[in-house]
């Protein structure tokens, strides 16, 4: 997995903000019912992210994203890959999701997503709606841009893979960028031994090729998982990820819209 269970992201609290938040049991239209952290702005503004965690699933780190979000006036939800072989209740640290991981489809994938976002725009008023993913659900965010029927308004992932096989059918995102719809923001460390320089290149030239609106970021020297409170001496290339975060959000620093 990308982080360990005391992992933080990189980003502080701010201070007074004002945010509400819930663990909640959604339902996919196959049935599926899995779990999910919901963080709400004080104010809706309009805009919304779904938080698609790494390997492990649901834990703390993405609950501490969603709530970050929320301090930022966007609504958030967090979901979790493993209800359908896992149940939906919450999972203590010791959790084996090397055994599930391989059982997840790309089609249940889908329509747990798809609930999710039909969950954030049910009550909020949501006229713009991203995603953010590390690592397996980088993979995902990304291919969320290929799903028109999801309106996505820019998708991010942090050193998610963009080619080459994955654990499941899920596709490699390099193969569907012609089909990709919203813009991409695509963040990876430049020392990352999993995604080779070679890797991020190539899916770079595909976008370019497939007119895709994107930006990818490689930050040298930084390895998989460095969007870490904890990795101090990548604190630079995680403060240029937010910032991009932000700028794709269309939001300056400290959160407002511009």
């Amino acid at each position: 997995m990308c982080f360990s269970e005391d992992s933080q992201p990189p980003i502080r609290p701010i201070a007074g903000a004002s945010v509400e938040h819930h663990e909640l049991v959604l339902t996919a239209a196959d049935g599926n019912r899995f779990a999910a952290f919901r963080a709400d702005a004080a104010e809706p503004s309009g805009d919304a992210i779904l938080v698609l965690p790494d390997v492990r699933g649901l834990f703390g780190y993405y609950e501490e994203l969603a709530l970050r979000f929320a301090e930022i006036g966007v609504d958030a939800l967090a979901l979790d890959y493993y209800g359908r072989t896992a149940g939906a209740s919450r999972r203590d640290d010791d959790f084996t999701f090397a055994e599930h991981t391989p059982r997840t489809t790309w089609s249940g994938l889908q329509a747990d997503v798809t609930a999710a976002a039909e969950a954030l725009r049910a009550s909020r008023g949501v006229r713009r709606l991203f995603s953010i993913g590390f690592c397996f659900g980088g993979r995902v965010s990304l291919l969320l841009s290929s799903l028109p029927r999801l309106g996505m308004a820019g998708v991010i992932a942090f050193y998610g893979w963009p080619v080459g096989p994955s654990r499941n059918d899920t596709p490699a995102p390099i193969e569907r960028v012609s089909d990709f719809r919203a813009p991409v923001l695509a963040i990876f460390g430049g020392a990352d031994e999993k995604i080779p320089a070679a890797q991020v290149e190539a899916f770079e030239a595909a976008l370019s090729g497939a007119g895709v609106s994107h930006q990818v970021l490689a930050f040298e020297g930084a390895p998989h998982s460095f969007f870490d409170r904890g990795q101090g001496a990548y604190a630079d290339a995680s403060a240029r990820s937010w910032a991009a975060v932000l700028e794709m959000l269309g939001r300056d620093e400290g959160g407002k819209l511009v």
